[in-house]
């Protein structure tokens, strides 16, 4: 099967949703697929870093296209390197020649109407792989105003991805409800979460040592929130229990990855004077398993609004390394769910954001309940979301012949 992929990141790219999709796709390739992704040239988090035009992968075709690099520090800018990527895109689709399946994710979030359009036009199969859904997001968010020019146009590009899907992978219930609520046949949907990366993600004690070394953690215990740093995911809650905990030289708040509201952290830490504040770039994948070990205690967070429009899939790492766990977020919401299946296995606690009280008892009680722990092997939870029992859903999802001859 000839099978092409749109999105904003792949490989070497750390971003979570490049590291999904290279884990699909190099399975499809391996089991005789001819893989095609287009891809963007510039790195996600970082837009001065510029991979090759062409490359072969684990025998996979990667055409990187054009895209500016204005960065994230203004919405015009964010507005032009997508669209500089999403017309680079349609210019490389037009010499591409006719593929059995269409394959496209959501960043930057029109690239499912492109790929929708080149799978109508050339006869294919169209899949849409939602790992987060707009332009309900960005409404959420308040980057779009609701009855405006914009966010209509942007509704009518998103049910157009939606109607003309042959199959829509979302990664939970409630994503699927919101689904469903745009009139969308429920038979077309499939849930099948983000799964943990089994081969780089474990308790690695050895890993542990050495991060905590190099970055001055010996002793500490060390609150973790790594990955995106998005409005989205607000941090005001922790920031605040991070300033007051400061006189305590026990406890280290450690911030790892990206993102639009990375540097709003630093400077949090900087115009408070917070020596219990540590910011931290994404990481290598391959010392990922360190640097998430050596936190003591993991925050997932999410913000009110976002419930079945964003899927914090961090958390499926964290259960690999049998990490305790603190969710800041709403209730209902797939997160809390996990909390609750897993609570009594690895210490867990939530708290609703504003409650920066809650979070610092719950902080100074894993501290207390892991005292006399220091560290030791902790063992791993969740195996039905690790890559080798997800993974195979989503590529006999793919594989169908329901789906193929619909």
């Amino acid at each position: 099967m000839r099978i092409i992929v749109l999105n904003q990141t792949f490989y070497p790219d750390v971003v979570s949703s490049g590291q999904h999709l290279a884990d699909l796709v190099s399975d499809m390739a391996a089991r005789g697929h001819e893989v095609t992704v287009v891809t963007s040239r510039r790195a996600y988090d970082d837009a001065r870093k510029v991979f090759p035009r062409q490359e072969i992968w684990r025998g996979i075709q990667i055409l990187r296209v054009f895209a500016t690099g204005f960065g994230k520090s203004a919405k015009w800018r964010r507005a032009a390197d997508f669209a500089t990527f999403l017309c680079s895109c349609c210019w490389k689709l037009l010499w591409l020649p006719k593929q059995d399946l269409v394959i496209a994710m959501t960043s930057p979030p029109l690239i499912s109407f492109i790929g929708a359009w080149f799978a109508r036009l050339r006869g294919s199969q169209f899949c849409y792989w939602i790992m987060d859904l707009n332009p309900d997001e960005a409404l959420a968010a308040g980057w779009l105003t609701p009855g405006t020019l914009a966010a209509r146009l942007l509704e009518k590009c998103s049910r157009f991805s939606l109607r003309n899907a042959s199959k829509i992978v979302v990664l939970d219930h409630f994503m699927q409800k919101r689904i469903l609520e745009k009139d969308i046949e429920s038979k077309k949907i499939s849930i099948i979460p983000p799964w943990s990366h089994d081969e780089d993600v474990q308790y690695d004690a050895e890993g542990r040592h050495r991060f905590r070394k190099s970055h001055n953690l010996d002793g500490k215990f060390v609150v973790m929130y790594s990955g995106n740093h998005s409005p989205c995911h607000p941090l005001d809650t922790i920031l605040n229990a991070a300033k007051k905990l400061a006189g305590d030289r026990e406890i280290a708040f450690l911030f790892v990855g990206g993102g639009s509201q990375f540097a709003k952290v630093k400077r949090f830490a900087l115009e408070h004077s917070l020596a219990n504040m540590v910011c931290l770039p994404y990481q290598p994948l391959a010392q990922l398993a360190g640097t998430l070990s050596a936190a003591d205690l993991h925050l997932v967070v999410m913000g009110n609004p976002f419930v079945g429009l964003v899927h914090p899939c961090k958390i499926y790492n964290i259960l690999r390394i049998g990490s305790p766990l603190l969710y800041i977020g709403p209730r209902p919401s797939h997160i809390s769910e996990i909390i609750q299946q897993f609570n009594g296995r690895i210490p867990c606690g939530s708290a609703e954001h504003g409650q920066v009280e809650q979070v610092i008892q719950h902080v100074l009680d894993i501290k207390q309940s892991l005292s006399i722990r220091n560290g030791a092997h902790r063992d791993p939870v969740g195996d039905e979301f690790s890559k080798s029992a997800l993974l195979p859903k989503l590529v006999a999802t793919l594989e169908s012949r329901e789906f193929l001859n619909s």
